[in-house]
């Protein structure tokens, strides 16, 4: 049975790339019928994290990356001991100032057939130092802590990003040590900012509960997280872009809207790109409001969005909530637009002109529709304005609404009605 790990420290937030190696990790389970494990990793205590665990834990949750199975290596010493000792006994590992280092072959080479790209990864052993299995402190350290799970773990693939890659001969050696079968290694591809850079808050990486609070649907960040180094049954350009496959549509444009459901039955190691994937923040906005279309809960999405805001709540349980809700769907991009985009609030004050043409067009609105403010004949009597006097149709707009954007004018009329744009109007 195929069985991974998500084995995060907490001694940070989950950002997109380490939440992104869980996905890939739940992924490949889900579509293997295997087993997805979680094993807190918090051995290094100088940069423990209290609250790092159950953050770690809500970002899971929240993205519905549900696990099987759930260890923390500090309640694990004894294991560690045991191991460490066994290597201790075998001359494979001494004592030096209170700590257990494990000893390095310093002749020949270690290596291994990285899955991702099915390539030979080769390291010079004369290259490797000895190093720290165990603490002073008792605890192990990562490099030997992590071994020994994996293996009493059963953990068939190692699945994590190439950061890990100059790890892996300590690991790979101590494998050996114990004759133990090694597991698959697989090291994804860093994420970069869109200046080739290694990811940072200054490409707008953030933690992914983060993006949570700013309106970003769950949908999103599986979708957008998975297409950062993954595209199903595609070969890879030297550029790290893909060729047309089966990932187009049937109009042949390439498809990027994916279901957590498609991802788990398309998801294949072989598809993984051995280019670093560039992290787009207004890919990521652009995406958001692509499956802001596609969801059919979105009130109930918004109703939990602002859950502590009256006003919001109160128009969304109004008789003109579902109305309120399909006239906004297709003009934001994250939950957070939606307050912005239903504020009655003007923008700025008019100009001197604008009072002008502003007190015109009332007037003319009570002479020419009086108490008949149907849409039809509303919109052709603006449109009768507008070319009647020059005056645009955005900057009507502006002077019914007292904004530059955002809902229809016909669609105002039917959720606040006249009154709304004659107070905007006689302002």
């Amino acid at each position: 049975m195929i069985r991974v790990r998500f084995a995060p420290s907490p001694t940070g937030i989950p950002h997109i790339g380490n939440t992104r190696t869980a996905l890939f990790n739940f992924l490949f389970a889900r579509h293997n019928s295997g087993k997805f494990i979680l094993r807190i990793e918090d051995t290094d205590r100088t940069r423990f994290l209290k609250e790092a665990e159950t953050i770690i834990i809500k970002t899971l949750e929240w993205l519905g990356l549900s696990f099987d199975e759930k260890y923390v290596q500090s309640e694990r010493l004894s294991v560690y001991k045991e191991y460490a000792d066994i290597l201790e006994k075998k001359k494979l590992a001494y004592r030096e100032e209170g700590a257990l280092r494990f000893r390095m072959p310093k002749t020949g080479e270690t290596f291994w057939q990285d899955a991702v790209g099915n390539k030979k990864i080769v390291f010079k052993n004369n290259t490797q130092e000895d190093f720290i299995i165990m603490k002073s402190d008792g605890y192990p350290t990562y490099n030997f802590a992590n071994v020994v799970d994996d293996y009493l773990m059963k953990i068939t693939h190692i699945i994590r990003g190439e950061e890990f890659i100059s790890s892996t001969p300590k690991h790979v050696q101590l494998y050996k040590a114990f004759l133990w079968k090694e597991p698959v290694w697989c090291h994804l591809p860093i994420i970069l900012g869109t200046d080739k850079t290694k990811l940072s808050k200054r490409h707008g990486a953030k933690a992914v509960l983060d993006y949570k609070d700013e309106g970003y649907l769950k949908e999103t960040l599986l979708n957008y997280m998975a297409l950062l180094g993954w595209n199903p049954g595609a070969d890879e350009r030297s550029d790290g872009s893909r060729l047309r496959s089966a990932s187009e549509d049937r109009r042949g444009r390439d498809k990027e809207i994916f279901s957590i459901k498609e991802l788990i039955r398309l998801f294949d190691l072989k598809d993984i790109n051995t280019a670093n994937p560039i992290f787009d923040l207004k890919k990521l906005e652009w995406l958001n409001g692509m499956w802001i279309r596609e969801i059919k809960d979105l009130k109930q999405r918004l109703t939990d969005f602002y859950s502590k805001d009256k006003d919001i709540i109160s128009l969304l349980n109004s008789s003109k909530g579902d109305l309120v809700v399909d006239s906004a769907r297709s003009r934001i991009k994250t939950l957070k637009d939606f307050k912005n985009l239903m504020s009655i609030r003007r923008e700025r004050k008019m100009t001197s002109e604008e009072k002008r043409i502003a007190n015109n067009l009332s007037v003319y609105l009570k002479n020419e529709l009086k108490d008949s403010w149907q849409d039809e004949k509303l919109l052709k009597v603006l449109k009768n304005f507008s070319k009647g006097n020059n005056i645009s149709f955005k900057k009507i707009y502006f002077l019914l609404t007292g904004k530059e954007h955002g809902i229809g004018v016909l669609e105002l009329n039917q959720i606040y009605g006249k009154e709304f744009f004659f107070k905007n109007l006689n302002e």
